[in-house]
């Protein structure tokens, strides 16, 4: 399946649908079947201890999930997660930015699916993994046309 928007379009398109969190996360890469984002780690993402929580890590996990939905279906704002699961396999490495690979294994008329594995930059080892449900609005309605 066709990119409903391109990497530019996607970019802008979450700064104005989400500008409070416009500044955590940057589009990496963007391709038919998956993307990376980029969580710019500041201090406010970080737990105890200095590295990156988990609330932060399911931010990262949600934004790109969302955004693979919106880079197939295009702008659909109220596509909203339904459920999460997620994995901590190992500690962050510090307070380094979080890269997250994302691919969605199922897209279709009410329900998209998403996998990703999350990464401290400069490491080649998971740090988590999540799968992500999102319940789409119906085409034609005024949900799925919104943006």
């Amino acid at each position: 399946m066709a990119l409903a928007l391109a990497k530019e379009e996607l970019s802008e398109y979450l700064k104005q649908v989400f500008p409070q969190v416009a500044e955590d996360f940057a589009l990496e890469r963007l391709d038919e079947d998956s993307l990376t984002m980029r969580l710019l780690v500041t201090d406010r993402h970080l737990r105890p201890g200095g590295t990156v929580s988990g609330p932060s890590m399911f931010g990262l996990a949600d934004v790109a999930v969302y955004a693979m939905v919106l880079a197939r279906k295009g702008r659909q704002a109220l596509a909203v997660t339904t459920n999460c699961s997620m994995d901590f396999m190992r500690k962050p490495e510090g307070a380094r930015d979080m890269l997250a690979d994302c691919r969605l294994l199922k897209l279709g008329r009410t329900l998209a699916v998403g996998d990703v594995l999350m990464y401290s930059e400069g490491s080649d080892k998971p740090v988590a993994r999540a799968t992500m449900t999102y319940s789409l609005p119906p085409e034609g309605s005024a949900a799925a046309r919104m943006g």
